[in-house]
């Protein structure tokens, strides 16, 4: 049973997310940062990712395509700020699809002997642009992430 959480306080701008992994940190950090792993685990289950540019580094850029069942396509880019192995990376957000509209997240991980809790916190420019990520049906996306990551994981410990 997933121990996610997701916290949306009413009349913030912030989205926290909490989750524990069966796993060492490092593994967990390298899972999410290594564009091999990436397109294993992140979006939709039903759908698949192309990873256009992942460059997890200080200054580095980055730009996904997830396509879903039906044809659609959904881009998204950022930039990485920080990346700290294996604590925590810092990089925005944002939905091609709504230009202008970028949030800022940070990752971290941190390190509990065999298992690590993951934390990301998301800053968007106003509670309306959270409101609207929320109402996009992002836990269900999320949902799906985390439970696919969580299967990665197995597979590299």
């Amino acid at each position: 049973m997933s121990d996610l959480e997701v916290v949306a306080e009413p009349g913030r701008q912030d989205i926290v997310v909490r989750r524990g992994f069966d796993a060492p940190r490092d593994v967990v950090f390298e899972a999410m940062t290594d564009p091999r792993y990436l397109a294993q685990w992140w979006g939709r289950k039903e759908s698949e990712l192309h990873i256009d540019r992942f460059e997890p580094r200080s200054g580095g850029s980055w730009r996904v395509v997830e396509k879903d069942a039906d044809g659609g396509e959904y881009a998204f880019h950022g930039v990485f700020h920080e990346v700290t192995a294996p604590e925590r990376y810092v990089q925005t957000f944002e939905f091609e699809g709504q230009p202008g509209h970028v949030l800022l997240e940070t990752h971290s991980l941190e390190d509990e002997g065999e298992r690590t809790v993951y934390t990301a916190y998301s800053v968007f420019q106003s509670v309306e642009d959270r409101d609207g990520m929320v109402d996009s049906g992002m836990e269900t996306g999320l949902t799906e992430s985390m439970d696919a990551l969580e299967a990665l994981l197995r597979t590299m410990t």
